[in-house]
């Protein structure tokens, strides 16, 4: 399946009351990250994946998963080593699209990054006023470039 996604900083003091969305939590490592092809294993809440991304053409990459067993995709993180991240995803919806709203934790912490998946390059967006910068582009704001840096590295990252 082709994947096709914009990604935004935002605004964090425009943003709505996120208790009033759909939420879960999301833990994840990267087994491994090459420049044509990530493999990632998620938790999401009780839901176990396994990921297998390709090279970002544009907006565009190839996108696999598969559900695995929850015990399985908990003892493949020790093999992620420190590549891991924590965050609540937010799903707002807004004008026929779900925008998935990401908080970070951990060394990500004060990281708010807003996705949006779409059905062409070319669909026009009509973007919320909490939308500040976008970052689709930008391979440091990808979560297998997130997962791999230091606590520094992502203070220094955030500070935009």
């Amino acid at each position: 399946m082709i994947e096709i996604e914009r990604k935004f900083l935002v605004h964090i003091d425009l943003l709505p009351d996120l208790n009033s969305f759909e939420n879960r939590e999301l833990k994840q490592g990267y087994l491994q990250k090459k420049e044509d092809c990530t493999v990632r294993v998620r938790i999401s809440n009780e839901i176990a994946f396994l990921t297998i991304k390709g090279k970002s053409t544009n907006l565009s990459r190839l996108e696999l998963e598969y559900e695995i067993p929850f015990s399985e995709a908990e003892s493949m993180f020790p093999m992620c080593g420190d590549a891991l991240i924590e965050k609540t995803r937010y799903l707002i919806p807004r004008n026929g699209k779900t925008w998935e709203l990401d908080v970070f934790k951990g060394k990500l912490e004060g990281l708010v990054l807003a996705e949006v998946e779409l059905n062409s390059e070319t669909e026009t967006l009509e973007l919320p006023n909490w939308v500040a910068k976008e970052v689709s582009l930008d391979h440091r704001f990808f979560n297998s470039s997130l997962s791999q840096l230091s606590a520094i590295e992502a203070k220094e990252l955030i500070s935009y």
